[in-house]
């Protein structure tokens, strides 16, 4: 069982007090948070940490930090990190002309490049995403609509989960939705699961803690 600690969008400060007791063997930020925040969990957990970028993030180019310090960037990519295959895809619909937004074609694409890298049919542990699917747990305004080619990326890679933020709560849990074997969740402002690796992977792509080679 590897347990993680899922963050996004609303900064907590008392987690800075608390997060140690935790005992998580994986941060997982799903984007819209102060790096300063996010690097100092990281240090003060000790855990190795994965991270896509969210709507509000700075510009990511080229001679720029790609993620938070002591965190990886899974934006587009397949990575296996604390015994968990966990599949990102960063940003949301393109609402203005700010960072890491994409239109719906766009993310198509994206998703299909995605899909590649997975290997096919190839499960995975977690999908991490900036922004929910279309229609399950997004809003009607135009800044948080959710991702449509979202439900290609569950159908094939069937992870068991799907952790995501984007979507304030303002104060209120939102509730889990089921899609097949994939429970979403939106990790506003933080969320500790603990999930049973699923995913067949080999061992030379695994990293455990610290972001030491297994």
């Amino acid at each position: 069982m590897v347990r993680v600690l899922a963050v996004s969008d609303e900064e907590v400060p008392a987690m800075r007090s608390r997060v140690r007791d935790l005992q998580v063997d994986l941060v997982l930020g799903a984007g819209d948070l102060p790096w300063d925040y996010l690097e100092t969990l990281v240090e003060l957990v000790g855990a190795p940490a994965l991270f896509v970028p969210g709507n509000h993030e700075p510009h990511i180019g080229r001679g720029t930090p790609t993620a938070p310090r002591g965190m990886v960037s899974v934006d587009g990519s397949v990575q296996t990190v604390a015994g968990l295959r966990i599949a990102g895809l960063g940003g949301c619909v393109r609402y203005n002309d700010g960072e890491h937004q994409y239109t719906q074609r766009e993310y198509h694409q994206r998703a299909r490049r995605l899909l590649a890298l997975a290997g096919g049919t190839a499960p995975v542990d977690v999908l991490l995403t900036h922004a929910p699917p279309l229609g399950l747990g997004d809003e009607d305004d135009p800044s948080h609509v959710g991702i449509e080619a979202l439900h290609e990326v569950l159908e094939v890679l069937r992870p068991t989960w799907h952790l995501h933020g984007h979507i304030h709560p303002f104060g209120m849990l939102k509730a889990d939705r089921q899609v097949g074997p994939t429970t979403i969740r939106n990790v506003i402002p933080w969320r500790v699961i603990d999930i049973e690796p699923q995913a067949v992977v080999s061992s030379s792509s695994s990293v455990g803690r610290s972001g030491q080679e297994d």
